[in-house]
């Protein structure tokens, strides 16, 4: 598989390591989205793997986006050389539905940041490692936005629909102790061990049948794959809307500047 320029994979025995490099926040666009699922795939088609970790290089596991300090936005909420934002993020997400469609399971090793899309990039995991320093955050109602990235499905799916919208409504960070406890996370370690510990449980996993842990995962997932498909249609549309706004501009100058927002409303 490959050649990859922000990724790369290593086999542990039945399990694959699938690691993003682009320290020291690992900000996602399509290009590093489609590596990730063109690796999962030629993975599903590998009959010595049977399961896979997520991974990344870096400070955070993934800071999601990176929309800059918002001072070259423009009325459309779009930066120079940007012809067409809706149509890239639509691309985006397309890319993105291909790692719900990955057949083996996955556990994602969570050793830092997963903000905005880069928890709904976690999200795409069946598990998550975690450590107390890491922080989980849907952040975006702080930068005047829509969630995306399928999370308006995952995340309630995850931990509810009261405590995702507590997250949606806040966008407050939830520390690894915190996101164990709810239930974001399945298993919490020290962070030097958090891709040990996601080799472990992947490990444990492969240990087991592989027709047999494909057919039970796509028993339990069901249409998942098809229902994120159909949310981040809506989730664009909104996002579309709201990235013309004054107060998107405001939120994403705000998180630059590390201040509270200042919204209008409009």
């Amino acid at each position: 598989m490959g050649p990859f320029k922000d990724i790369a994979v290593a086999a542990h025995g039945h399990v694959s390591l699938v690691e993003m490099r682009r320290p020291p926040y690992n900000f996602f666009d399509v290009a590093l989205i489609r590596e990730i699922a063109e690796a999962f795939e030629a993975l599903d088609r590998d009959s010595t793997c049977r399961a896979l970790v997520l991974a990344a290089q870096g400070k955070a596991f993934c800071a999601g986006a990176d929309f800059g300090d918002g001072s070259t936005l423009d009325e459309d909420g779009q930066r120079p050389g940007e012809r067409n934002r809706e149509t890239a993020v639509r691309h985006l997400y397309l890319e993105g539905n291909r790692l719900f469609r990955t057949q083996k399971p996955i556990v994602a090793a969570v050793h830092g940041a997963a903000i905005g899309g880069g928890l709904g990039l976690a999200m795409v995991a069946d598990f998550r490692v975690t450590c107390p320093q890491a922080r989980f955050s849907a952040n975006f109602t702080r930068l005047g936005f829509h969630p995306g990235f399928g999370l308006t499905v995952t995340l309630p799916q995850a931990i509810g629909t009261t405590k995702a919208a507590l997250m949606f409504y806040t966008s407050r960070r939830v520390t690894g102790e915190e996101a164990f406890a709810m239930g974001l996370a399945d298993v919490l370690v020290p962070q030097n061990e958090v891709r040990a510990a996601a080799l472990k449980l992947a490990g444990e996993i492969a240990e087991n049948a592989p027709l047999g842990l494909i057919a039970t995962r796509a028993t339990l997932r069901g249409d998942l794959a098809d229902r994120v498909l159909r949310a981040t249609e809506h989730e664009l549309q909104e996002q579309t809307r709201l990235r013309k706004t004054d107060d998107f501009k405001e939120g994403v100058r705000a998180v630059a500047e590390r201040r509270v927002p200042n919204f209008k409303g409009r």
